[in-house]
Parts: structure tokens; sequence; C-alpha cells
């Protein structure tokens, strides 16, 4: 059975389970639910509020008395579980608590804020209501709509941060329940989820979240790698334990010796981080040298002595084993945006594998567990110096005062500053400025004002002059050059890097866009008036498709700048021949004339595609009942999705391809769940191979493809420097697994050292 029938089968079995139960098993179901999270909260640090938790549990249940979630469990275990992952995985107190257990209340009861903010005070109902303004996820069916809750998101969050955290435990549960879904909806939700809640959760410190929700994510997009996965992480359990221990024995003795109070935890990377590392690498599993990982966490009273510690916990690291020169990590005195500080290292372990040491002390363990917000500013009410989580804060500010009108750009600008990595660079006067990794001397010139940034020419980094594509590096101290007769260039969205750069840019180029857009969109309409055609969504589309734009105003820009010219001379000569240009393009199906029907009109349209049932795919059929997209190129056994088109064509892409990622997060109401239903020896694969030259060694290549298993090869491009060589094989495949045994088979040939598919 495939998966996907697995999981519509499942979603039936789950009501049976609560529909066998009586009320009273119900009941109690629901009050040990609630126990638990009162347990939790008691146990806790926070004064006890244990009243205000009470009146909001029991105000909750009668609001959603009756109602069910797709599972078919009573809805109120909904709050209460997001509840439990407020206070116990993000330390938030009786406020959140309250908020948590009553965040659906406004948008699916007849209960208003009003009521709310009546039995609860302004507080909560303003934590409701932030949460109402964002529900239904971050993304709607249409584009605009999309782009407008996450601005919502964002804002909520500015103003109070509990907000976009009760929604991130309320994304957790909703994924750990993922499985009730329909698969197109959990294709939809997984997409939302890596595309935005994974690097929010990164951007403000939930690690251990920003893991579960990328894991989650990863098993419902790709359920057989991921269990391939996690089966092989099990089967090393032991031989891991074995090797960790022997690895950390003689640190403990020196921990001992030097009266440090400490633990020492074994993790392992997650599914998700090991799978993007074998598909970067294009490696298997056991070829993943760095999964392991130490961490070591020291009790620290005196902050003064906290870094000092970690180093001198490094140091017995570094007298027993070797250390990887480029992978130390010194967060104590610079610490990430989010305000995570740790000191890393990489050591060289028993059987030669790398394994990564993170240091911390307590405190800067609760900050990367918690999140640097839920701690500082909410768990006890200390007020802590935040200032790198402000300067944050007021990036996202600055970009929601100038938003961009398409929901899509909006997105990847957010994204730029919510999953990147950082450097850290200086002013000539030394002030320090963060900037995300791969930012150039444009970047930098924006980051400390708009007028800088229009006017830069170029930079200087140690008295030499670089351009303002130039990329900087941590530690760089940089002068920005200007001009006052520079002004901003469309090619500079190039040269940026940084969300508040590409904002400012963006904002400053569409004043003059604004006007070209109007200007194309009139000579369009002129053009389409004296060629008798109406300019219907259809025409309009397959114009766009026929220049290879992207969207309309891509069109009228480019008619703007006389990029394509429709108007006076092909004019004249559409008049000379008495047929249009346009028409031919169109193969006339939008003309205005009422002539004989067209080819394409005799054709019967297509039924529309059943969104709810799993779509089977049939490669081995005359006419294959779908498209492929060229962006990735999927084969069978490929993890694929369907893209239902305007035609009602399914249009394949791989999960993981970064178009696919972005229809599932802008489109959900138009995917659909694919499994393959046959073969056929149709589809091309790329085959990438490295290893030492010898003589006779193509030959051999050429004849385990061809020959010993029966590949039709189609293109074969090997090239030799010195003793290396390098071959790019095209070959005419089935399926994935077959891709796979070639790989497998190359490598067994002496001298080939790496061989995996490419394309």
């Amino acid at each position: 059975m495939n998966y996907d029938a697995e999981l519509l089968i499942l979603g039936k079995e789950y009501p049976q389970k609560y529909l066998a139960m009586t009320a009273l098993e119900e009941d109690r179901l629901i009050e040990d639910a609630y126990q638990k999270l009162l347990t939790a909260y008691l146990t806790s640090n926070h004064r006890k509020k244990v009243e205000v938790i009470e009146r909001a549990y029991k105000f909750a249940k009668a609001a959603h008395k009756g109602v069910r979630r797709r599972s078919g469990e009573p809805y109120i275990l909904h709050p209460i579980a997001v509840a439990q992952i407020v206070i116990s995985e993000l330390g938030l107190g009786s406020t959140s608590i309250c908020a948590a257990l009553l965040h659906d209340v406004v948008e699916d009861t007849e209960f208003t804020k009003e009521d709310i903010e009546a039995n609860f005070g302004p507080k909560i109902a303003s934590i409701v209501e932030g949460l109402t303004k964002i529900s239904g996820g971050i993304f709607g069916d249409r584009a605009s709509l999309q782009a407008e809750n996450f601005r919502k998101l964002l804002l909520s969050m500015s103003t109070d941060i509990r907000v976009v955290l009760i929604k991130m435990a309320d994304r957790l549960h909703n994924m750990r329940t993922l499985g009730s879904m329909r698969p197109e909806k959990q294709y939809k939700i997984a997409g939302e989820t890596l595309y935005v809640y994974a690097p929010l959760a990164h951007r403000l410190g939930l690690y251990k979240i920003k893991d579960e929700l990328e894991d989650l994510a990863f098993k419902y997009e790709h359920p057989q790698k991921y269990a391939e996965i996690m089966a092989k992480v099990s089967q090393s359990h032991e031989y891991r334990e074995r090797i960790v221990e022997e690895f950390v024995g003689p640190v403990r003795k020196k921990l001992d010796d030097a009266g440090f109070r400490y633990e020492i935890k074994a993790r392992v990377k997650s599914a998700y981080s090991i799978y993007n590392k074998m598909e970067k690498k294009k490696v298997p599993f056991e070829e993943i040298y760095d999964i392991y990982a130490v961490r070591v966490i020291f009790e620290n009273e005196d902050d003064a002595l906290e870094r000092i510690r970690c180093w001198e916990i490094y140091t017995f690291f570094t007298d027993g084993h070797k250390v990887h020169p480029d992978r130390l990590r010194d967060w104590t005195s610079t610490p990430k945006a989010n305000g995570y500080r740790a000191l890393h290292l990489t050591a060289m372990g028993p059987d030669g594998r790398w394994i990564e040491v993170q240091i911390r002390s307590r405190k800067m363990n609760e900050i990367a567990e918690l999140g640097y917000a839920a701690h500082w500013k909410y768990k006890s009410g200390i007020q802590e110096d935040d200032t790198e989580l402000d300067k944050w804060m007021n990036t996202i500010k600055d970009i929601l005062a100038n938003p961009e009108p398409n929901a899509i750009d909006f997105l990847d600008t957010i994204k730029l500053n919510l999953f990147s990595a950082e450097i850290y660079v200086f002013t000539p006067k030394g002030d320090l400025i963060t900037l995300p990794a791969g930012s150039t001397v444009l970047d930098m010139a924006f980051a400390i004002h708009t007028q800088l940034g229009t006017h830069c020419i170029a930079g200087k980094i140690n008295h030499r002059l670089v351009p303002i594509s130039h990329r900087l590096g941590s530690g760089d101290q940089v002068e920005i050059i200007t001009s006052e007769s520079q002004s901003p260039q469309p090619e500079w969205m190039q040269f940026i890097q940084s969300a508040k750069a590409q904002n400012r840019l963006r904002a400053i180029l569409r004043k003059d866009r604004k006007k070209l857009l109007s200007r194309g969109m009139k000579l369009f309409e002129e053009f389409l008036e004296k060629e008798g055609v109406k300019p219907t969504p259809e025409l309009i589309a397959r114009l766009i498709g026929n220049f290879h734009l992207t969207t309309a105003d891509d069109l009228y820009l480019m008619l703007a700048n006389d990029e394509i010219n429709l108007s006076t001379k092909q004019l004249k000569d559409l008049n000379k021949s008495k047929s249009s240009i346009l028409s031919k393009l169109l193969r006339n199906p939008f003309s205005s004339r009422k002539s004989s029907v067209s080819e394409e009109e005799k054709e019967v349209k297509k039924p529309p595609v059943d969104r709810k049932k799993v779509y089977v795919l049939h490669p081995d059929a005359d006419e294959p009942n779908y498209r492929l997209d060229t962006c990735c190129s999927p084969i069978p056994g490929d993890d694929v999705l369907g893209f239902v088109n305007e035609n009602e064509e399914v249009v394949l892409h791989k999960v993981s391809c970064p178009n696919a990622m972005r229809l599932k997060s802008s489109f959900g109401s138009r995917l659909v769940a694919t499994v393959w239903g046959g073969v056929a020896e149709k589809f091309m694969a790329r085959i990438s191979i490295d290893g030492l030259d010898r003589h006779g060694i193509l030959e051999e290549i050429t004849k385990l493809v061809s020959q010993q298993l029966g590949v039709n090869i189609r293109s074969l491009n090997i090239a030799a420097r010195q003793e290396v060589f390098h071959c790019d094989l095209d070959v005419q495949i089935d399926t994935v697994e077959t891709v796979e045994l070639i790989c497998r088979s190359l490598k067994e040939i002496k001298g080939v050292k790496f061989a995996k598919r490419v394309s």
C-alpha cells in the first residue's frame, strides 16, 4: 500500500477511536489533559495564578462544546495541547497559557474580543485578537491575502512577541497531528512550515522547536526518505553511544578534577539536517561524518567568569583530540542576533569521525532552548540587554512600513532576514554592524542610512578600493564612498543580500516603476484596441508565456522601455499582410472576428482534477496524464507533488524543488497529492562521476552501464586533469532505483570515488 493511501485510511480511523468513547470517558480524557497542563504550570517558577487559568479553561471548554477536529478528537484538546507547549517548551506564564486556551474562541465561536476582555482583561484579549487576525495559517488561497496575513503576524510580533510565540505553539501541535489531514493539505501545511515557521523559530532562538517543525515537514514531504534515515539513526544508536562515551571519557575526568558541576548530553543531527547534507553533498547516510554532537552544560554563578570557563572546557577537548581548524565558532563574545551564546568546536573522535561540541553555561542553554525573547522578556520579568532582538524587530517594522506589493517578493524579502547566517563588520569609527552572510558594500551602505545607499559608488577596505558588489567578510572595516551624481539602478538588486537593502532599493525603484507600468499598460491597451482584440486573462497569459516573462507587469515594463515593440512599424506590416501577428501568436482562439471554430475550440475541455484524492501518475501510458516541469525533471520514484494549472493539467515538481516550495506556500488550493502508478524507460538522468584516471576506465564505465546493466547511454562527456577525471553521463532510465543501482555499481569500479545523480 502506498504511503498516501495509508494516510487517507489513517485519517478515517481517527474519528472511530473517539466516537467509540462514552461521554464520561471523553470528559476524563479532557480533564487528564488539563491536569497535566496545570501540573506543568505549578512546577514552573512563575507566580501561581491557577484561578485565571481555571476560568480560561472552563470558558474555552464551554465555547468549543460539541465541536471536533478533523481527527475526530474533541476540539478543546487542541487549545489545551497548545497551552501545554506554551508552558513546557516555551516557558511562558499564565497570561500566555490563558491566551493559548482561548486562541480560537473569537474566530470559531460567537464570543467576541469584548467578551474576552470583560472576563480576562485587556492584555489577554489583545493577544487573542492578534492570534485571531492571523488565523487560518499565514497563507490563504490568494497571494494578496497571504502577504496581508503575514504582515499581520509580523505587526503582532512587533507589539507583543507572545502572539507569535503562541502561534508557533499552535503550528507545532498542528504539525504533530497532521496525519489526519488529506495529502494535498499536508503538502500545503508542510510547505508553509518550512517556508516561514521554521525560519521564524530559528530567528527567535527556538532551536528545539525549529528542528521538530523541520523534521515533521520532512516526514510528510519525503515519507520514505524520512523512514530510511530514522531507521539508520536507530540502528547506529548503540555504536553512537559507545563512540561518544569513548570521546568524552577523558574530558569528564578533567572537568571533575577542575571542580565543574556539569552535564554532558549526546545528540544526533535532526533527520531533516542529515537529509539536507546528503542532498547537498550527494552522498549516502554512511558518508555523513558529523552526525554526532556533544553538548557540555556547566553551572555558573558568576557571569564575569562565564566566557573564561567556556574556553577552559575548550582546552580540555584540545588536549586529547585533534580539532578542526575551520570549525571553531565563538558566540560567547558576539552573540547571534537572536541572543544565542555558546562556544562550538569540532574534534576528531574515535574511528576518525568528526564530532561537534557545544559548550554552554546553564544560562546560555536556557536561552538556546526557550528562545531569547521568551526567556528574558516574559519568563521571570527580568529585563536584560536585548538590543540585538530589538534591532531585528526594528528591521521588521522598517520592512512593514514599505511593504512589497507582490506577496511572494514580500515573503522572500522577510525570509532573507529570518534564516540567514550572519557576519560582523565595522564602520571606520569602529561601530559594529550585523549583516546577513554574503552581504556586499551596498548592503552595508543601506544598513547605515538610505541616503548613503542611494549615492554609494564604492567601498574602501584596508585602504583598498572595492566595487559596490564586493562581498564582505566578518571583521572587515568598511568605509563607504558616495557621489551626489549616483542614483539607484535596477541591476543593484543582484548585488544586495539583506532584507533592509532590498526593501529600500525596491521602494526607490518602485516610484519610477509606477510611471513605466502606467505607460506600458496604455501602449498595450492601444495596441489591442487597434487589433480589435479583447484583453482577456487567457490572452495576457499566452503573451507572457510567449515572451518568457513571469507577470503582466513584466510585459508592460518591456513595452514601456521599448524592449518589445508592438506599435507603429509592426502595425503597418500587419495592415499590409492583412493578418495580425498577435492573432498568429495566439493561433486565433481569442480573435474578435467570428470565423470558423478553431481546432483548439473543437477539443473537449479536460474534466477538473479531483484534488481531494490521490492522483495516480501513468508514465507508461501513450499520453501520460501529467506534464513534467523543466526546473527539476522528476522521475518515477522521486517524491513529487502535482500542481493543477488553469488548463486542468497536472504539472509535476519534486517536493524539494525551490519552485515547488513557492507553489506550496502560495497556491495550496491548486495542489494535488500524487503517486507513481507505473514505469517507462523514457526519463533522462545525469550522473556525475569523479575518480582517479587510469588506462581503460572509460571502457569499463560504458561496458558496465550499457552491457551489464542494459541502460541506454544518450550522452557522455569525460575529461581528465593530471591524475583525476570527471565524467557527466546522461542515461535513459525508468525509475530512481535504476539510477541508484548505476551509482552503486559505478563505485565498485577501481578508481571511481564518487557517482551521484545530479539531475
